[in-house]
């Protein structure tokens, strides 16, 4: 059965709409990487950590693992500490294009597969009032980026070029693919 190193809800809600049948098994990783790491080494790395953690528990069974970060002007937005930060991200997409990279591990024995999506998100400019609302719900607080392209924060998105699902975490398209190559599903 295939092993889900994630405790993300949206990834999981992702393969089971997808018809997948898995296991969670979320470890607990150090997602810190050097100063500077460009994002498609920093989220092919991460989720390769999380692979193989995952991979120690479940040894033989195929293990996906994935790791998601928002970029703008190569500055990486993770999940926001507070609700001031928050806001302070919204303020600094507002009105602009960022992208949404996912690393993505698949790894069964010592056979070991790594990508990455991106995918551009342009949002509206956003007033203080808009995002003072979107802040209260609570939604941004656990997503990098501060928004959750899922949930009301699609409210704040002009337009997307790339894979929607990406921006919620998981380019299921491409991790079919990559599942039925490697995992014979």
């Amino acid at each position: 059965m295939l092993i889900l190193a994630s405790s993300s809800p949206r990834r999981s809600e992702i393969l089971r709409m997808a018809g997948f049948e898995f296991t969670v098994a979320a470890p607990q990783v150090h997602e810190r990487l050097p100063h500077g790491t460009p994002p498609i080494q920093a989220v092919e790395q991460l989720a390769a950590r999380k692979a193989r953690a995952a991979a120690l528990e479940h040894p033989g069974e195929p293990v996906l693992a994935a790791d998601t970060l928002v970029v703008f002007k190569n500055r990486i937005l993770g999940k926001p500490k507070n609700e001031e930060d928050a806001k302070a991200m919204l303020r600094l997409l507002s009105g602009a294009v960022h992208q949404v990279y996912t690393g993505y591990c698949v790894l069964r024995g010592n056979d070991m597969l790594t990508g990455h999506e991106c995918t551009s998100v342009e949002f509206y400019t956003l007033r203080d009032a808009e995002i003072e609302r979107y802040v209260a719900t609570g939604e941004p607080m656990d997503k990098a980026g501060a928004y959750g392209i899922q949930g009301r924060g699609a409210l704040l998105v002009k337009r997307i070029d790339g894979d929607f699902y990406n921006v919620m975490g998981l380019p299921i398209g491409k991790i079919n693919r990559l599942l039925r190559e490697s995992v014979g599903k």
